[in-house]
């Protein structure tokens, strides 16, 4: 068994290979930039080294730095994670090369598939069934966009390097084929240093179905059943999970053989997933499924096929990796209940999925369920690197069951004053198109006005700072028992013969939340909002219960915070809170975290309506579109294409259409 292994990686996957190699006695090593110093990982690995600045491009991809410090600390060999160099072809030759083991794959095999049009060829010629599309090299823009109308419209354009849903756009028809080719291209560019591209035919109904293979050095190959990943923004992976709804035994049985001949086709060792697009439009069908790419490394959503299958697969990647065989045959790998993973991003998806950045003041997550997290309470989220800040896996019996448990476990996640999309998780899991197996990569993007709405404060979070702030400056036993108790607002009447009742009146935005709270019998409680008194109990965990809905309550800088359903409001005392009115009438557009201005699509004197993209910023490896907060005229534009902005800063003003 390997002695020791250095991570290459960071984050919520640093700390997980971290937890198996110590079960195993084998000595981590860690690496980290100078915004990673006091990250996690770094502080639950035996060793850890400084690797340079924040930026990836100058700390964990550098290929040089990495294997400096394995020198520096005697590491017996190297564990890429997922991203930066996982499937860098020339960094596992040179970990190889310095007399390390390579936890991953051969280098040839990485290389293989690293370019998606080459790697799309090879797999047609092993007799894997591919996407009907242009896998050319001519990238004239005139070319492509003839290939595209041959194909027939929509037709999807991908990055040929990479993944994660970065350098991919969807095309509807041509006349918006070369901007997209455009923005396609720069965010290919800016993520991979290669920005060819590749055109396939969109399937109309797309499931993202993918299986995980797992190789020896020995010739054995196994699967470990398929993934349904399809609730996909943006191309990008949001909740995952194993098995595929609706998949029987002749199409699992027909994809999963397909995805071990085409790791035998490149003399695969290891851990690797084998992706393929299917058209759902009639259900999962065999010869309706195509392969798409494979990822010669472990993914992000590998928990939830160790939940279904009891594999540790970090444990098999070092087993593998130190020589021995496959610890189990196929025959031997079965399917146990469901499990599905959420992931959960800095974000908010009331701005259009913007990444959130800052320090984490308030971070609670579940224990009903398991939680790989990158950061803890008091750490920061950067604008360096991906939002994602943990994952949450629930593993049940059946696939309702399952859906239940991770709902309820999103609705439990406390994070202030980072924005987080844990209340739109919930409502995913929640919808009743998910809960039936009606899914596709669709599907978010036709529900997102009622998945991603900014709702109103729901009446379980105002009931909860009510209790709050009553319990905060007076005992509940001692409330103010009299008919004339305070009620500055003329929200509550007069009322005779009524219980101990005490008032409580908060504000959030200039908006007053009133309640009455009244005590009962053996420590029993209610709060009346204006329709009736609901009853309300405390938890275990300390959350506050009413009409089947709990809200956790903290404080922060005097006011009261609380979180309901993935979601965290900030109330303050009403008089207070009537000053910040004014802050919803923002007539400026500012910069949500620094990064790149791509793109100016307005001039000054432009009319626009809200919603309209205004500047296109570049951050976090991704490209977002600032828009309109509402129907106006351009008044003032600060900033041009190519500019680098901080956090904050002021990019364009408008004034409010009469």
């Amino acid at each position: 068994m390997i002695e020791s292994v250095l991570i290459a990686n960071r984050g919520e996957i640093a700390r997980r290979i971290i937890r198996t190699a110590k079960r195993m006695g084998v000595r981590t090593i860690a690496v980290y930039s100078d915004a990673d110093a006091g990250a996690p990982h770094v502080r639950e690995a035996d060793e850890a080294v400084a690797i340079g600045p924040a930026p990836a491009a100058q700390s964990y991809l550098v290929a040089d730095k990495i294997l400096d410090a394995a020198r520096q600390t005697g590491a017996a060999a190297i564990h890429p994670g997922y991203g930066f160099l996982s499937e860098d072809a020339g960094f596992a030759e040179a970990v190889i090369a310095a007399r390390m083991v390579w936890v991953g794959p051969p280098p040839s095999s990485i290389r293989a598939m690293g370019l998606k049009d080459a790697a799309k060829r090879l797999m047609a010629e092993a007799g894997v069934p591919v996407t009907p599309g242009y896998l050319g090299e001519n990238q004239d823009e005139a070319h492509l966009a003839a290939e595209a109308d041959k194909i027939g419209w929509p037709v999807l354009i991908k990055a040929v390097a990479g993944g994660g849903g970065k350098g991919m756009r969807k095309v509807e028809d041509a006349a918006a084929f070369a901007a997209a080719l455009g923005a396609a291209r720069r965010e290919a560019k800016a993520a991979f240093g290669n920005d060819h591209v590749l055109l396939e035919k969109y399937a109309e109904r797309p499931r993202h179905i993918e299986v995980q293979i797992f190789a020896d050095s020995h010739g054995a190959a196994v699967h470990l059943f398929e993934r349904d990943c399809s609730l996909q923004r943006r191309h990008q992976k949001v909740i995952e999970e194993a098995p595929a709804p609706g998949m029987d035994a002749a199409t699992r049985a027909a994809i999963c053989d397909a995805a071990v001949r085409a790791a035998k086709a490149v003399g695969y060792v290891g851990a690797g997933t084998v992706e393929f697009i299917a058209d759902g439009s009639q259900g999962l069908r065999a010869d309706r499924i195509w392969f798409m790419e494979m990822n010669t490394r472990l993914q992000v959503e590998h928990p939830v096929t160790e939940a279904i299958t009891g594999v540790d697969l970090v444990e098999w990647q070092l087993r593998v990796a130190s020589g021995e065989p496959l610890p189990l045959r196929q025959d031997q790998i079965s399917i146990d209940g469901w499990a599905m993973e959420a992931r959960l991003y800095a974000e908010n998806p009331a701005t259009g999925f913007l990444p959130s950045t800052g320090r984490l003041t308030h971070f609670r997550l579940p224990d009903s369920v398991r939680a790989d997290s990158a950061v803890e309470q008091g750490g920061e989220v950067t604008p360096f690197y991906d939002p994602m800040i943990a994952k949450l896996i629930a593993h049940r019996p059946t696939r309702e069951a399952a859906a239940a448990a991770l709902a309820e476990a999103c609705g439990e996640v406390e994070v202030w004053p980072v924005k987080t999309n844990a209340a739109f998780l919930a409502r995913c899991l929640a919808a009743d198109d998910f809960i039936a197996g009606r899914v596709d990569t669709g599907f978010i993007e036709r529900g997102l006005e009622a998945l991603a709405v900014d709702d109103d404060v729901p009446p379980a979070a105002v009931i909860a700072g009510a209790m709050a702030e009553r319990a905060s400056s007076q005992a509940l036993a001692a409330w103010d028992a009299s008919p004339w108790a305070s009620d500055p607002e003329g929200l509550f009447g007069f009322r005779l013969n009524g219980p101990a009742a005490a008032q409580a009146v908060l504000g959030r935005h200039g908006q007053p939340y009133a309640g009455r709270l009244a005590a009962g019998p053996d420590e029993s409680w209610s709060v009346d909002l204006g329709d009736g008194p609901v009853a309300v109990s405390r938890d275990d965990h300390g959350r506050w219960r009413s009409a089947g809905a709990a809200a956790g309550v903290a404080w922060a800088n005097e006011h009261i915070l609380v979180f309901e359903g993935g979601a965290a409001y900030e109330f303050a005392d009403y008089a207070g809170a009537r000053d910040d009115s004014e802050a919803l009438a923002e007539d400026a557009v500012r910069s949500p975290m620094p990064g790149k201005v791509v793109a100016v699509a307005v001039a000054v004197g432009d009319v626009v309506t809200k919603g309209r993209p205004l500047i296109t910023l570049e951050a976090m490896k991704m490209e977002h579109a600032l828009t309109a907060p509402f129907d106006g005229r351009i008044v003032e534009l600060t900033v041009a294409a190519g500019d680098q902005v901080a956090e904050g800063v002021l990019l364009a003003r408008l004034e409010k259409a009469d």
